[in-house]
């Protein structure tokens, strides 16, 4: 991996002229993210980022973290004891120049021997298993990294609204064998293309059925405005 997603954090951070990246996915054309989106404080942040913000508590783990911010909410403004993952060694050196004092270039799947109050898989976190057959394994490991009455947060959308409807008015799905959430993203950031990766967005009743095949509760905290949702998970 090329790691075109932090190299644009880290040029935003170091005023390195940064550019927007462009996102393409096998369900969608091209599109452009600001990077400066990445680095926004809790009032710009969407209901559910908020929402789930506020229901952190304890030692927190922050999966995916990106450019940082909601762990830097958290750490500073809460006060809360913090630690920031990412695969990405380019977003960490700007989460560790932004001030994050515990972060690390870590796999969530490669974690061990940790016990956490709230591990928080924002933007759509969930997401970086790549496929629902993965789901399962991966809930397992964010079981194992919990403390008693822990509480995993996560949000994601259902993107069936992405397919078109037939002429019953049911949805048309482009494949049977697979589920209808899975996607391949690219990104380009200055002229290079990043190798394609998998990601998932998991409509909630699937995510409720994975969670309670693994010995979970899952509950609804909040919808968005857009097929999106924030779930807590515990056990």
């Amino acid at each position: 991996m090329k790691d075109l997603f932090g190299k644009a954090i880290l040029d935003y951070q170091t005023n390195n002229s940064p550019e927007d990246l462009i996102t393409e996915t096998s369900i969608s054309e091209e599109d452009e993210m600001s990077v400066a989106y990445l680095f926004r404080d809790f009032e710009a942040m969407p209901k559910l980022e908020q929402k789930a913000l506020k229901l952190a508590k304890g030692n927190i783990l922050d999966v995916g973290c990106g450019a940082g911010s909601h762990s830097l909410y958290l750490q500073n403004e809460c006060n809360f004891d913090v630690t920031a993952i990412d695969i990405s060694e380019n977003a960490i050196k700007a989460c560790s120049l932004r001030g994050l004092k515990k972060t690390r270039v870590q796999d969530i799947m490669t974690l061990e021997n940790e016990k956490y109050d709230t591990i928080l898989l924002l933007m759509n976190g969930a997401g970086m298993c790549g496929k629902l057959k993965n789901v399962s394994k991966f809930l397992l490991k964010l079981k194992s990294l919990l403390n008693e009455n822990g509480q995993i947060l996560l949000d994601s959308s259902d993107i069936i609204y992405m397919f078109d409807e037939d002429e019953d008015g049911g949805k048309w799905i482009p494949s049977q064998h697979s589920y209808y959430g899975e996607v391949v993203f690219n990104i380009s950031y200055k002229g290079q293309k990043e190798d394609t990766f998998d990601w998932m967005y998991i409509d909630y009743n699937t995510l409720q059925n994975a969670a309670s095949a693994n010995s979970l509760n899952c509950e609804l905290v909040l919808e968005g405005e857009h097929y999106d949702y924030l779930a807590r998970l515990f056990y």
